[in-house]
């Protein structure tokens, strides 16, 4: 007779638990049908700014290496 109870509850937890995370699917499927997508791909490569950062990097690294006195 407990061993039928355990089997009986676990089967509904499962089961709860199954019903629940198909509702979270469905809401956050419903979210992204709302939201349009926008690409970051598209948006322009800055070589300056790069450069910029790249050139700090760079005078950091060789501070760190302690290359300057």
């Amino acid at each position: 007779m407990d061993k039928e109870k355990k089997q009986a509850a676990a089967i509904a937890a499962v089961t709860l638990y199954l019903k629940a995370e198909q509702e979270v699917a469905a809401m956050q499927a419903a979210a992204a049908a709302q939201i349009p997508f926008v690409s970051h791909a598209a948006l322009p490569l800055k070589v300056w700014g790069l450069s910029g950062r790249q050139a700090q990097m760079q005078m950091r690294n060789m501070m760190q290496m302690k290359t300057f006195k």
